[in-house]
Order: structure tokens, then C-alpha cells, then sequence
């Protein structure tokens, strides 16, 4: 029998510790943020804070953080192309400019295929290699690789959407781990 007690007695001790340590270090709040340049005043700053919290989609221009990652979605540019690199009929391409800062302790991968999601008028989309080559977005890179810790990194992800949308949502996921997405939205 005192074999069993003494398994007991470890395994409750390394729940307790690890209950201890969780109260300790609390949740990190890894909830999407609008990060704001500057506030003019103590007011201002408490108001801004509430529309942060009530704010989940975002827009051109803004910056998100979330997990020590900030994410802007610099600029929305719609293209129809060239002669040659062109979309299909009724459509145009949207060429979507990010900026990813991670300001984290360790490097993070961002893939244009698992880290971004998007939706035209509730429409599923996948991304459009060969919008890349569409000259508004022909000189800038890829969303693809690794981003080390303190860096940055810049690109562009291009999607087909038809000339008329009235809505296209973007979901970024700044990690393979992350359980909060980012969400952007473009109304034509």
C-alpha cells in the first residue's frame, strides 16, 4: 500500500503545483487588439479602451495584436490585370498588403495557406498565385516564412473577387497554435 499512497501523493502534488502556478501567471489575454499611436488624453485613452474590447473586425489600416504579433492590413488594391495576367470574367484581382511585426520572445512561420482565411460575400476564396503577378503587386513578396523574434515582415496575398462584391472578410491566424482570429473586412 505505501507504494500507491506515495503515486498519490505525487500526482496530486503536481496538480496542486500546477494549479498554483496557473492562478500565479493568470491567462495571458490573447484577445485581438486595435493598437492605437497616440492618445491625446486620460478620457480619450478610457474611451478607446472600451471600443477596443466591443471592436472584433477590423479595416484597412488598422493594427491588430494578438499573442505578441502585430498585424496591419496596410492597403486593398483591386486590379484587372494586364493582357496577358488577367482574372477571370466578371472578376478582378484583390491584392491585400500586410505588415507582421512579431514582437514575441521566439520565431513564428506565416503561410499564406494556413494563417489566412477568406470569405467574398460569404463565399469561400482561395488565393490567387497568379494575381501575384499583376502589376500592382508584381515588385512585392509572398506571405510565406519565417519571421524571427523583434522582426518583421511585409508581403502580399492576392484573391479573385468578382467586380461587384459587396463584402470580403479576411481571417488571419498569426500562428499554427492561435485559437483567435484576426478579421479584416473590405465594404465596396
Amino acid at each position: 500500500m505505501a507504494k500507491k499512497s506515495g503515486c498519490l501523493v505525487a500526482v496530486v502534488a503536481v496538480l496542486a503545483i500546477g494549479a498554483i502556478g496557473s492562478a500565479i501567471g493568470g491567462g495571458s489575454d490573447d484577445k485581438p487588439k486595435k493598437v492605437e499611436t497616440a492618445v491625446s488624453t486620460e478620457a480619450k485613452k478610457d474611451d478607446t479602451e472600451e471600443k477596443e474590447e466591443e471592436q472584433k473586425v477590423f479595416a484597412v489600416g488598422d493594427s491588430v495584436e494578438s499573442k505578441d504579433i502585430t498585424i496591419t492590413l496596410v492597403s486593398a488594391t483591386e486590379s484587372a490585370g494586364t493582357d496577358i495576367i488577367k482574372p477571370d470574367d466578371g472578376k478582378e484581382f484583390l491584392i491585400l498588403n500586410f505588415d507582421i511585426q512579431n514582437n514575441s520572445k521566439s520565431d513564428i512561420n506565416i503561410s499564406s495557406v494556413t494563417c489566412f482565411e477568406a470569405y467574398c460575400d460569404d463565399y469561400s476564396l482561395n488565393q490567387d498565385i497568379i494575381g501575384l503577378q499583376a502589376p500592382e503587386a508584381k515588385d512585392q513578396g509572398q506571405l510565406d516564412g519565417s519571421v524571427a523574434a523583434g522582426k518583421k515582415m511585409n508581403g502580399v496575398i492576392v484573391y479573385q473577387v468578382p467586380t461587384d462584391y459587396k463584402k470580403f472578410e479576411i481571417k488571419v491566424s498569426p500562428g499554427f497554435w492561435s485559437l483567435k482570429d484576426i478579421e479584416f473586412a473590405i465594404n465596396k
